[in-house]
This record gives C-alpha cells, sequence and structure tokens, in this order.
C-alpha cells in the first residue's frame, strides 16, 4: 500500500510540479520581444517609435570553445575579450546575456558563425524622431523597454505589449536535438496612443521657448497651449531639456531636472493672472442678485493703497500718470489695478472667495493624464486672515501650477465649463482590432454662460485696450490677462493664427 500510495503521490499530487521541471531541463525558450506601441500627434506624426535591435545571449553548457567564441563575440559586438570570457566562465547563471540592442549589421555578421549555445533574440530600442521635441511629456524607457517617465510610463501597460517565445528540444546540457519539434508563442505587439498634441503647433511653442531663452538669457521658459471647450492639450514646452535619443543616464540629478514637467508638477504664485477668478466670482455673485458684489459699472477709489487689518495692501502701479483713477471692473481689468480686486475679495468675503476658488479647482490635481501633479498650495479656510484674503484676490498667497491656472482660465471664458485636461486622445491597435478614445471630461460648472460671456468681453478689451496689448492681432478676437509676458509669446499666437486660418 505504500508503494502504490508514492505513486498516487508522485504522478497526481507530484505529477505538474514535476512536469514543469522536465519540460524546463528538457526545452531552451527564445524570447520574442513585443513591439513597444507608438507614439503619435493628433493627425499621426509619429512621435516615438521603435528600431529593430537584438540581444545576443549564451547557454553556456552547449559551448564547445569559450575561447573561440569570447573572440568572436568581442570583435563584433566592440567589448573586451576579458569581458565576454569572464561573462561565459565566471557567472553563475546558466544563460548570460552578452549585449543587448544590438544592430542587425552585427548581428549578420554573428550568423555566418555556426557556435551551440549561441542565440540571438529581438529586442526594440525607442527612438523619437524629432530628438529634442515634448521631451518632458513623451518621457524615455529604461535599456529594457519600460516606461520610465512621462507618458512612457503612464501608459506604460499599454504600450507595452506581451512577450512571446520559442521553445526548442535540448538534451540535459542544452544543446538543440536533431529533429526536436519546436514550440512558437508569438509576441502581442503594445497599443499605439494618439495624442491630443498638435506637431505644428508644438513646433512653435519649441521655437518660441528657445527664442525666448536666447533672448531673455532665461534659466527656463515654460509654454502650455490648450483648446477651452474640451481641455485637450495641443502644445507644450518647457526648456531647457534634452535629445530623448541621447538620455543624460550618467547624470540622474540632471536627468531627474530636465525630465520634470514643471508646468504639471510644480507650483508658484499667479500674480494678476488670478485676477480673472477674482473678477469671476464678482460678476457671478453680482448677476445671482449678492448685494455684497460690485456692479460692473461701480467706480472704485483711485488709492494705490488699502489699509487691511492695519496693513498697506499697494499696487504695483505709482498711479502718478493718472491710469489708475475713475475705474470701473474693466479699467481695473485693463491695467491690472490690485486695490480693486482688494476690495472685491474684502467685499465679497473670504466664504464666497473660496467658493470659486474650489469651483475652478484650485488645491487640487486637475486629473490630467499624466503621474505627479501637483495640487497648489491653497492655506485653510480656518487660517485665512482679511489680509491673507486681500492678497489671494490679485494672486498672492496662493500657489497654483501652471496646468491649474491654463484650465481655470479656460473655464472663465469657454461659458463657464471646467473640463479636465488630458494628453490621449485614443489608445489603439496596429490592426484596428482595439480602440478607446477618450473624450472631453466636463468636470463642473465654475460660472454661468452670462457670466463668462460678460467676462470673455473685458478681457478681450484687456488685450486690445489695456495692459495687453502686445497681443493683440488686427483682424482677430484675442482676450487675455497680463502677468509677465514675453513678446515671443504674441510671435507664437500670430503663427497660430495662420495655421489655422
Amino acid at each position: 500500500m505504500s508503494v502504490l500510495g508514492r505513486v498516487f503521490y508522485v504522478q497526481v499530487i507530484w505529477g505538474e510540479e514535476l512536469q514543469k521541471k522536465a519540460i524546463d531541463q528538457w526545452t531552451r525558450e527564445i524570447p520574442i520581444i513585443a513591439a513597444r506601441g507608438k507614439i503619435v500627434d493628433e493627425n499621426g506624426v509619429v512621435l516615438a517609435d521603435n528600431d529593430d535591435t537584438y540581444t545576443v545571449f549564451v547557454r553556456k553548457k552547449a559551448v564547445g570553445d569559450f575561447d573561440k567564441l569570447s573572440s568572436v563575440l568581442s570583435n563584433i559586438l566592440g567589448l573586451s575579450y576579458e569581458y565576454v570570457y569572464n561573462r561565459l566562465t565566471k557567472t553563475t547563471s546558466s544563460e548570460v546575456t552578452i549585449k543587448k540592442q544590438v544592430p542587425k549589421e552585427q548581428i549578420s555578421q554573428l550568423l555566418t558563425y555556426e557556435f551551440n549555445g549561441l542565440y540571438v533574440s529581438r529586442d526594440n530600442s525607442r527612438t523619437y524622431p524629432y530628438n529634442e521635441f515634448l521631451t518632458s511629456v513623451l518621457g524615455f524607457t529604461s535599456t529594457d523597454g519600460k516606461g520610465q517617465s512621462g507618458l512612457e510610463l503612464y501608459y506604460d501597460k499599454y504600450l507595452s505589449g506581451m512577450n512571446g517565445e520559442i521553445l526548442y528540444e535540448t538534451d540535459i546540457v542544452g544543446v538543440e536535438v536533431d529533429g526536436g519539434k519546436a514550440s512558437y508563442i508569438p509576441a502581442t505587439d503594445g497599443l499605439n496612443i494618439k495624442l491630443t498634441i498638435d506637431y505644428e503647433v508644438q513646433q512653435l511653442c519649441e521655437h518660441a521657448m528657445e527664442e525666448a531663452m536666447e533672448i531673455h538669457k532665461a534659466k527656463s521658459a515654460q509654454m502650455l497651449v490648450i483648446d477651452p471647450s474640451t481641455g485637450a492639450i495641443k502644445g507644450i514646452s518647457i526648456k531647457p531639456s534634452y535629445d530623448l535619443n541621447e538620455i543624460p543616464r550618467d547624470d540622474l540629478a540632471a536627468l531627474n531636472a530636465l525630465s520634470r514637467n514643471n508646468l504639471f508638477c510644480d507650483v508658484y504664485e499667479p500674480g494678476s493672472t488670478f485676477k480673472v477668478l477674482t473678477a469671476a466670482a464678482n460678476i457671478e455673485e453680482y448677476l445671482q442678485g449678492n448685494k455684497n458684489a460690485y456692479s460692473p459699472q461701480h467706480i472704485y477709489s483711485s488709492s494705490r493703497y488699502r489699509y487691511i487689518d492695519g496693513q498697506k495692501v499697494k499696487c504695483w502701479n505709482n498711479h502718478a500718470n493718472g491710469r489708475h483713477s475713475a475705474l470701473t471692473l474693466q479699467g481695473g481689468l485693463n491695467n491690472s489695478c490690485n486695490p480693486i480686486f482688494v476690495d472685491i475679495a474684502c467685499a465679497l468675503g473670504k466664504e464666497t472667495m473660496y467658493k470659486y476658488i474650489d469651483l475652478f479647482n484650485y488645491g487640487k490635481v486637475t486629473g490630467v493624464d499624466f503621474n505627479g501633479e501637483s495640487q497648489g498650495m491653497v492655506l485653510p479656510i480656518t487660517a485665512v486672515q482679511n489680509v491673507d484674503l486681500a492678497r489671494i484676490a490679485f494672486g498672492q498667497t496662493i500657489a497654483v501650477t501652471g496646468l491649474q491656472l491654463a484650465a481655470a482660465t479656460s473655464a472663465a471664458i469657454n461659458g463657464g465649463i471646467y473640463y479636465t485636461p488630458y494628453l490621449v486622445s485614443e489608445i489603439y491597435s496596429n490592426d484596428g482590432a482595439f480602440s478607446e478614445k477618450n473624450e472631453p471630461e466636463q468636470k463642473n460648472r465654475v460660472i454661468s454662460e452670462k457670466a463668462s460671456k460678460m467676462l470673455s468681453e473685458m478681457l478681450e478689451k484687456v488685450v486690445s485696450e489695456g495692459s495687453g496689448k502686445q497681443a493683440y492681432i488686427e483682424g482677430y478676437r484675442v482676450a487675455g490677462k497680463t502677468g509677465d509676458i514675453l513678446t515671443t509669446c504674441v510671435n507664437l499666437v500670430k503663427n497660430l493664427i495662420k495655421i489655422h486660418t
């Protein structure tokens, strides 16, 4: 009975494990690496692609002459003889990788020799046709083809695909058996991702930021172009950057700094650009009948100062030229007059102002499809003093990301709808069997359509009549709010109009 019990145990209970060991012992697999999915712009321009390269590896037990194999491999692959020989004779693993990402020309040379135990499998080298282009957005992969930053990391599970393999029957030392059967498990290539980015818009962004860096001797320059009616990001450039085909892997500090998407991850005080929110809050509350809100025709005090809880809050302008006297909200926007927005915020109160800060999604992530987005910095309402509220009104004592500011401002002028910003419009397979599209996502309403229309018209006058005149383009409707503006941005707007008209 004990013998029968042992047989039952070996054949039934232990059988599956023994079968796996037998297969592993008497077969050798050649990996088939799945092609990584492409990244293309909204019109199909390829921004990230693959070059066919190969991995050379050796099953040591099948090698007959280590000296000769080491000599051939070192000569063809450009490696030292000592390195190859030591890999083959002193490592403990039965299978040794000699070199990855070997070009086809060198593989063709290797194939003129016949060595037992020498194997070649395809891998992929990631290539970026436009070099230093959309660097901090596309990101890069490891030498093993796994996403390490940017969209390459965020969408890695779609781009990677599934590797396959070829199983060969071998003897106990790994030499292929004559007449042995081979089993083929095909690889499943990765899915492609289509961006919302427009290649031509991106080209202009890159050029504008390079020009800004050169003209202004700036340490950095950043630009983001977003479609206000959908949240689709059309262009984003951050300088300085680097060539994605020449990744500085030997300098991790520089690599991390240059790979960082500052527009999504870093925060700053928005300054006068934040006055769009304060104006939006006042207009909406006025339309709703809030008696604390000012009429758009209200004339504000021309004083340069406001005293809040004993502290002086002043305008950036000295008011000496008379441009800041007898101003309405339109004049306050045109001249970016701080005291007018202080008056608005203090009249509305912190509960109402914080209601709009929340509606415009400041202090929380936008939800963009990208890793590492910052939520910005907003003081807890319980900690806000009147003087803090006064400064928040014109963009101080609050910190936002560039993306938050762009998305919130878009919501203020597009009819009052906040759209979640996004970078990928579609994920699809090469054969067309799979396609998943990302549609514009309405997150919430920030202000009414009527208030948005009134604000848009005011911001249009900021450009045609006020501090944003540098951005005025005759024959076109351009709205804006000045903060720190570069003339190179104006040239970008003009070029965008040429492309899309």
